[in-house]
C-alpha cells in the first residue's frame, strides 16, 4: 500500500520529535492513531455497503482485472487491432450547402440595405 522504509520512518520520527517536541508527541500520536482507526472504518463500511447494494453477485467480481495497475495501453491497442469481427463502416452524410447567392456589387456612394423590422 504505502511502501516507506524502515529509514524513512525514522527519519519522519525524529522531525516530529524535533518539531512537535516531546510534550505534544503522544497527543499527536493519539491524534494520528484515532485518525487512522476512523479511515479504516470507513473503508470497511464502504466495501459492506458495496457487498450489500450488489447481493451475491460481490463474490463474483474479478477484483485483479479492475486493478488498475493492469492497465497497458500498448496491449488494449493491439488486442483491438486484431479483433477478428470487421468493424461497420460509418456512415457519414455528405453536407447540405445552401445554394449560393450571386454577390451584387454595390455602386459607389449606395447605402447597403437594411432590414428595419429585423432589430
Amino acid at each position: 500500500m504505502i511502501d516507506i522504509s524502515v529509514e524513512k520512518v525514522v527519519l519522519l520520527l525524529i522531525i516530529a520529535v524535533l518539531v512537535l517536541g516531546p510534550t505534544k508527541l503522544p497527543e499527536y500520536a493519539r491524534k494520528l492513531g484515532r485518525l487512522i482507526r476512523e479511515l479504516r472504518r470507513m473503508a470497511s463500511g464502504a466495501q459492506e455497503k458495496i457487498r450489500q447494494e450488489l447481493g451475491p453477485e460481490f463474490e463474483d467480481i474479478d477484483w485483479r482485472k479492475m486493478d488498475p495497475r493492469q492497465y497497458d495501453p500498448r496491449r488494449i491497442i493491439r488486442e483491438a487491432l486484431l479483433e477478428d469481427e470487421p468493424l461497420p463502416e460509418p456512415v457519414v452524410p455528405a453536407p447540405v450547402q445552401p445554394p449560393a447567392r450571386p454577390v451584387v456589387r454595390l455602386a459607389a456612394g449606395q447605402k447597403a440595405p437594411f432590414d428595419d423590422e429585423s432589430t
